[in-house]
């Protein structure tokens, strides 16, 4: 029976555990960019709705300022 060197049964364990490294690296990276995206848009919106609260008129206040007024009334119907 031949015996196989020692040497060469690691490099082969070497090449498998760079290839599960790399696949893990992929992964790490990708979740770390969907978690920046996340965190992004998440800041975003914030931001955007502190922009729209400040930016208020006196109206704004009042429980009918964004309704519209139905077309019946003032036609005399």
């Amino acid at each position: 029976m031949a015996t196989v060197p020692d040497t060469l049964i690691a490099a082969e364990m070497s090449a498998d555990e760079a290839k599960e490294s790399s696949k893990l690296k992929v992964i790490g990276w990708l979740s770390v960019g969907v978690t920046v995206a996340a965190v992004g848009i998440f800041v975003g919106r914030e931001l955007a709705d502190r922009y729209k609260f400040n930016h208020r008129t006196p109206y704004d206040f009042y429980d009918h300022a964004g309704s519209r007024q139905t077309s019946e009334y003032g036609l005399g119907v």
